[in-house]
């Protein structure tokens, strides 16, 4: 029998928690009555364990309820914050046409905003050094008519935590928003958008150990959208149709269980990865990309000198299960990459490891074990 394969890409998708399945299984088919039909019994059941989900995920991230917008994950929530931003800002009459985010978000920001850039909105994409933000340089991009910046939390591709209290503190002084994609931070690191001063924030529930399908935009109360979905009230009007009740208890529970591991999950998750930077240090020519700190605890992102790339993902595809960079680029190599000043070969032979919950001593060991392999053979080929 072959050897399982070791999962290494949790930054891409995580295995939905036993828990979180038995918090849902109840919903899918004993009581699956519509949130909405509220003139029987069995709908008015369903609000009430909306709600209840609604209110545990607003406790966890210490915001009021009504601050949670039910989405189908990240990626919408990311386009009813940008795109509902500057939709609300047209139907009042504003003048504020300018937006800033950085080179290095994810698609589910850069494509909403170069939408909108082609929509009578300038855009401001902000180099990024591999040192890090420069906030000097963000205050001199920010101008008297921008609407809105967008700065992740943690980088889906190198780990790398970004000074959002900082920015957040720059955008109020100046009455810009602030919009965080914080869909690989959520149940990883504290987060409390309001603590914070964060005016949107965007959830993803498979990032943290949730079923896919479901996300929240935590929407700050001053703050206007204008809905990208039309055809129902659901959701304060903010987004039409029916809501996946099984789906919103399971993120309800995820969040719940996540808040309740994460220091304790961080500090090993932190240990295993400086662990397997070791011993992949051996190797000779392993870069690091990225910060070495702050960043995610279960995020090592590195390139490789001297391998073809694609015969180092042929050689590694049938042990380990990893990725070179986001789920969403199409096998293209990292913009996020490329930004931080790699050739588009060098991204190429970029490796990302995600460490989980579940992932073991053994496994990291082990996956070592098979990148170095792996590297030594195509060096000498």
């Amino acid at each position: 029998m072959a050897n399982p394969v070791i999962y290494l890409d949790h930054q891409a998708t995580t295995p939905c928690e036993p828990a979180v399945v038995e918090a849902m299984a109840p919903w899918w088919n004993e009581q699956f009555a519509n949130p909405a039909s509220r003139s029987h019994r069995p709908g008015l059941l369903a609000a009430a364990a909306v709600e209840q989900a609604r209110g545990q995920i607003a406790g966890g991230l210490e915001v009021p309820s009504s601050a949670v917008v039910f989405t189908s994950g990240a990626t919408e929530a990311n386009n009813l914050a940008l795109k509902g931003l500057a939709e609300a800002e047209l139907e009042a009459g504003g003048n504020r046409r300018h937006l800033l985010c950085l080179s290095t978000e994810h698609k589910a920001v850069l494509d909403p905003l170069r939408y909108l850039s082609r929509h009578g909105f300038a855009l401001t994409e902000l180099p990024v050094p591999p040192t890090g933000l420069d906030l000097e340089q963000l205050t001199h991009h920010l101008r008297a008519d921008t609407l809105l910046v967008s700065v992740m939390a943690a980088n889906n591709e190198i780990g790398v935590l970004q000074p959002i209290r900082a920015i957040a503190r720059l955008c109020r002084a100046r009455g810009i928003r602030f919009h965080c994609d914080g869909a690989q931070a959520v149940g990883h690191i504290p987060l409390q958008p309001a603590e914070l001063g964060i005016d949107l924030l965007s959830i993803s529930g498979h990032k943290l150990y949730g079923p896919k399908g479901i996300g929240a935009l935590v929407v700050a109360a001053d703050v206007r959208l204008a809905p990208q979905l039309h055809g129902g009230s659901q959701e304060r009007g903010l987004r039409a149709g029916s809501l996946p009740l099984p789906l919103i208890v399971g993120l309800a529970k995820a969040l719940e269980l996540a808040l309740a591991d994460q220091t304790v999950r961080t500090e090993r998750l932190a240990a295993l990865r400086d662990r397997l930077w070791q011993r992949l240090q051996t190797l000779g020519g392993i870069h690091r990309n990225g910060a070495a700190s702050p960043r995610l605890a279960h995020n090592l992102s590195i390139w490789i000198e001297g391998v073809d790339s694609a015969g180092l993902q042929r050689a590694l595809r049938p042990s380990l299960a990893l990725s070179s960079g986001s789920a969403c680029s199409s096998g293209e190599p990292s913009h996020v990459l490329q930004a931080l000043g790699l050739s588009r070969q060098q991204a190429a032979t970029a490796l990302r490891f995600g460490l989980g919950r579940r992932t073991s001593a053994a496994e990291i060991d082990t996956a070592a074990e098979l990148v170095s392999a792996a590297v030594t053979e195509l060096r000498h080929r």
